[in-house]
């Protein structure tokens, strides 16, 4: 797989919906068992993205954010889309009391806030998108990690070119 990545650049919280947004029309319509790994610090715009994501798929009631949950999962039109923050947890252990394996097999995508509290554990990451803060904005980085990601993030530079802000 040819390693590629893709930086957008956020002056604001509607960029970052906007890449949410992109993301979602660029999912393969044929996907089970995606995972996109959302990482940053509190407060850089994962949920915001994924609240997004999911709005943009079809989630029409409240869209919350999963941190006391765990787990939200949303039944959308194209499949269940489960939103996961992992946030509290102390190590990979406890995602198998989440059901996690058996959860991500029949979901259409797996959206992970907080990945690396359980290294190792989540399986192969298809699209991993780091936000980080960028003086007053965000620089949102995408990198794909299997060929299903890869292919993700082509359908996504090739469908939103014009507004993407370079692919390195």
């Amino acid at each position: 797989m040819r390693q590629s990545r893709l930086i957008l650049e956020a002056s604001r919280e509607s960029d970052t919906q906007a890449a949410g947004q992109a993301l979602a029309r660029a999912l393969p319509g044929d996907a089970t068992g995606l995972l996109l790994a959302l990482e940053g610090d509190l407060g850089a715009g994962k949920t915001t993205l994924a609240r997004a994501l999911l709005r943009t798929l079809g989630a029409t009631g409240p869209v919350r954010s999963p941190t006391y949950t765990l787990v939200e999962p949303y039944d959308l039109p194209g499949g269940q889309v489960l939103h996961v923050d992992l946030y509290r947890l102390s190590g990979a252990d406890e995602l198998e009391a989440l059901g996690y394996r058996e959860s991500r097999g029949t979901s259409r995508l797996t959206m992970v806030e907080w990945p690396e509290r359980a290294p190792g554990a989540l399986g192969p990451v298809d699209l991993a998108c780091r936000i980080d803060y960028a003086g007053a904005g965000r620089r949102l980085t995408l990198v794909p990690g299997t060929e299903a990601g890869a292919a993700w993030l082509q359908q996504l530079t090739g469908d939103r070119a014009d507004q993407i802000a370079e692919l390195s």
